[in-house]
């Protein structure tokens, strides 16, 4: 399968935990719009004439664009690449621009999946974050996409924020699923550098919880996931039976995708590129053809390093015959042998053809994979 991820890089305000690209001006909007339409153009021999399966809109916040722009980019997608007649394609949202009205126009253009970002259905934590909207946009949001027919969608929602009790986070857990959507993605507070957030906890105007307690959330997180027949596919990410992100999934199994707009990367399977994280100058070198974007060429190690990251993460895992048939039979090897510690100490499960965290391991995924790098 192969993607195509939109980056759409406006926002009403900055969320105070946020690093992605983004600019809070819309002066740009009408160019941005064009300039992406235009880089599809351009780049429409990326992916080798490969159909796609997902189209995805991130940002940024994508429903700042009215849907006669979100129609345009998807038309000038499908006069350049072959998109799949099942192909998922998905919108990431905020609560507060989701009424049924527009909920029903995004429907009409092709629209079939939300992403919401919810973060949290109270209002103190909103107000923490700098969050757009309030606890009862968030609740409504869900409803009206289910108004409008929308049949697949998903929330965010972040654990371990300061003052995040136990019981607080449950009744959030318990809101969600109440509210019966098909997908969660649950992320844990991460301070980034440069942001808001990072100059807070500096200044300890914030104090983060003891990790013990973020331990406890995302322990309680699987088990209410579990609890309402959702799978853990992904260390972050839950779901229905086979309403998985067919977009994000791509990335986790090294599909090829190629990246629109502003700071968007692109994967070959032999290089990588990024776009310039810059509005005015992606728009102004998408217009004369300069380069907008640079690349680096993956040796054999970064190729294994990164399909041992990324498969980790998931309930599939690292594959050990695919290893052997791609990588050759000493990394697999050392692989196995390697596995053998994790698998000793609980956070590996024991199986000769792949290589799957635990839930105990899954604390430990960034670290494990680490030990498995060449």
């Amino acid at each position: 399968m192969s993607g195509i991820y939109i980056h759409i890089p406006f926002c009403k305000q900055a969320c105070h935990y946020c690093d992605f690209h983004f600019s809070t001006s819309l002066q740009n909007k009408d160019k941005l719009v064009s300039a992406l339409c235009r880089e599809i153009e351009l780049r429409k021999d990326y992916l080798e004439k490969k159909e796609i399966n997902t189209l995805y809109f991130g940002g940024g916040t994508p429903s700042l664009l009215d849907f006669k722009e979100i129609e345009k980019i998807i038309q000038e997608v499908s006069r350049h690449f072959t998109i799949a007649t099942d192909a998922e394609i998905t919108l990431e949202a905020n609560p507060d621009d989701l009424s049924v009205a527009q909920l029903k126009e995004l429907k009409a253009i092709g629209i079939n999946r939300l992403s919401i970002g919810i973060q949290s259905f109270f209002d103190e934590d909103l107000a923490l974050m700098n969050r757009s909207h309030n606890a009862e946009q968030a609740t409504n949001a869900v409803q009206n996409a289910r108004k409008a027919g929308f049949r697949n969608i998903s929330i965010d929602l972040i654990y371990g924020l300061p003052n995040l009790s136990k019981d607080r986070w449950q009744e959030n857990l318990s809101t969600a699923f109440a509210l019966e959507i098909e997908h969660l993605s649950a992320y844990n507070l991460t301070v980034e550098r440069k942001t808001a957030l990072a100059h807070f906890v500096k200044e300890k105007k914030i104090i983060l919880p003891p990790e013990q307690a973020v331990i406890e959330q995302f322990h309680t997180l699987i088990e209410q996931a579990q609890k309402h027949g959702f799978i853990h596919y992904e260390i972050s990410n839950f779901c229905k039976e086979g309403m998985y992100s067919k977009h994000n999934t791509n990335y986790w199994k090294s599909e090829h995708y190629l990246g629109i707009g502003p700071s968007a990367h692109s994967y070959s399977g032999l290089s990588r590129q990024w776009n310039v994280a810059n509005n005015n100058s992606y728009i102004n070198n998408i217009g004369t053809q300069q380069s907008w974007y640079e690349q680096e060429v993956l040796s054999d190690e970064d190729k294994f390093n990164e399909y041992v990251m990324t498969r980790l993460r998931t309930i599939w895992g690292i594959d050990v015959e695919f290893v052997k048939t791609t990588f050759g039979s000493d990394k697999a090897d050392t692989l196995v042998n390697h596995s053998r510690t994790y698998i000793a100490s609980g956070d590996i499960q024991n199986s000769k053809e792949n290589i799957i965290l635990t839930p105990k391991g899954k604390l430990l995924a960034d670290k494990i994979a680490s030990d498995f790098f060449i």
